[in-house]
């Protein structure tokens, strides 16, 4: 008997989603370790820290509401809503191998 997959709520985009990952509002590297997180998807984490650098996301988009309406992810936001991807390749790592 097969078990039915627990699934999650995207925080950002509101999807229902088989997992999610903790987002620091506040990145650790600009001292939120210990602050308050956010679940996201991976295709949402990974789109806010390709568009966003560790400094803006502490300093001017460092809570779910200000990001959903920031003008750099409406597009994305506007297109992952009604998509059933859990997974998107990682386009950092591919940037940097040159």
């Amino acid at each position: 008997m097969r078990r039915k997959q627990q699934e999650y709520v995207c925080e950002l985009c509101g999807r229902q989603v088989a997992a999610v990952s903790k987002h620091h509002l506040v990145p650790r590297e600009e001292g939120g370790r210990y602050g308050a997180t956010a679940d996201l998807c991976q295709p949402c984490h990974s789109t806010l820290h390709l568009t966003f650098s560790n400094r803006d996301l502490a300093t001017q988009y460092n809570s779910i509401t200000v990001l959903q309406k920031a003008e750099a992810l409406q597009k994305y936001l506007k297109w992952v809503k009604n998509k059933r991807l859990e997974r998107i390749s990682n386009r950092r790592s591919k940037s940097r191998s040159r």
